[in-house]
């Protein structure tokens, strides 16, 4: 009589490309298979979920793009990516063609094949793909405390204004991404006779969930003042739990908590009652809340050191490109000149 198959935890079914001896089979049928499908868990958690939800969407993409050629998608020849890189060229951007190929570039590790980001096909595609038809990039307009004065000036005052007031001015006093700024709960603020602290949880740039404490002093403004605004945003709506920032329905009654997108959406509203554009060589975007607050700090004299800490950026070099874009005017040795 034929011994039957143990069953493998499907968590660690999917981590494996190969027919096991029986003896390894039984070993991650039982306590050990549990703590590997345990090690598949944390694994997934290893990016975010919009990091997730990006790669997912551009795998099925390129699979997609595959079986209508009739090539397998994994493992893909490195001629097969950048012939893949090379269909996309007219229509995806210097940022969305390093996403696919990241994105890529995951599900092969993931799957536990060998991968070389710098294989000559992908990389000598990749520089004749940029040098024919890309653009410059366009980084999110700066947007300083001048703009968010308009933007605040077009929320008025009914619900929806109130919690956009808050919004707006939290996400650029705290130089906040858009995600660290939905996922804020009540539990995460503190009210002091001086401002406000904020606990931001996790970020793009802290995967390990260290978590990060900021602190919002009160503004000299009554109407444009952080602190106040999210204390009077508190108060209107009763928040003593959960989600802070949540959607508002057309009768002002509060909803389930705001999306990344929803904040994108309220800024793009708000810019367009202000009447407010910005140059066709940046774009308009919730990160230029956390651009601008990173902009005017450095030109009121703000230290590198003071900014990390703020903005919680872990490269001095990815620092120090906001101060050269802030100061490129005022530091420009054109200053000089007897014109």
């Amino acid at each position: 009589m034929t011994a039957p198959v143990p069953r493998i935890p499907a968590a660690v079914q999917r981590l494996l490309d190969e027919t096991l001896p029986p003896e390894a089979m039984e070993l991650l049928s039982g306590p050990v298979g549990e703590a590997v499908a345990q090690a598949a868990g944390y694994a997934s958690q290893a990016l975010s979920d919009n990091t997730r939800r990006a790669y997912d969407s551009d795998w099925r993409a390129f699979t997609a793009w595959c079986a209508a050629g009739g090539i397998v998608p994994l493992p893909a020849a490195p001629v097969v990516v950048a012939g893949h890189l090379a269909s996309l060229a007219k229509t995806l951007g210097r940022s969305g063609l390093r996403r696919r190929l990241a994105a890529i570039a995951h599900r092969h590790r993931a799957a536990g094949h060998p991968w070389e980001a710098r294989h000559p096909a992908i990389a000598a595609t990749m520089r004749g793909i940029l040098a024919a038809h890309g653009k410059p990039a366009r980084p999110a307009a700066a947007l300083t405390s001048v703009e968010v004065k308009r933007l605040l000036a077009a929320c008025g005052t009914d619900t929806a204004g109130g919690r956009d007031r808050a919004l707006l001015l939290l996400g650029f006093a705290g130089a906040l991404r858009r995600s660290e700024l939905v996922a804020i709960d009540r539990e995460h603020l503190r009210f002091t006779s001086e401002g406000m602290t904020v606990f931001i949880p996790r970020s793009k740039r802290d995967q390990e969930g260290e978590g990060a404490t900021l602190g919002i002093p009160r503004g000299l403004n009554p109407l444009s003042c952080p602190v106040r605004a999210m204390e009077e945003w508190l108060k209107r709506t009763r928040i003593e739990w959960g989600a802070v920032f949540r959607r508002v329905s057309t009768g002002g009654a509060l909803e389930d908590r705001l999306s990344p997108q929803g904040v994108w959406k309220i800024l793009r509203r708000r810019a367009e009652m202000a009447k407010l554009t910005v140059d066709e060589t940046e774009r308009l975007s919730p990160h230029g809340l956390r651009a601008g607050f990173i902009t005017e700090a450095y030109l009121k004299g703000a230290l590198d050191e003071q900014v990390m800490h703020h903005a919680r950026q872990k490269s001095i070099a990815t620092t120090q490109g906001y101060r050269r874009r802030a100061r490129i005017t005022r530091d420009s040795p054109a200053r000089l000149l007897d014109l």
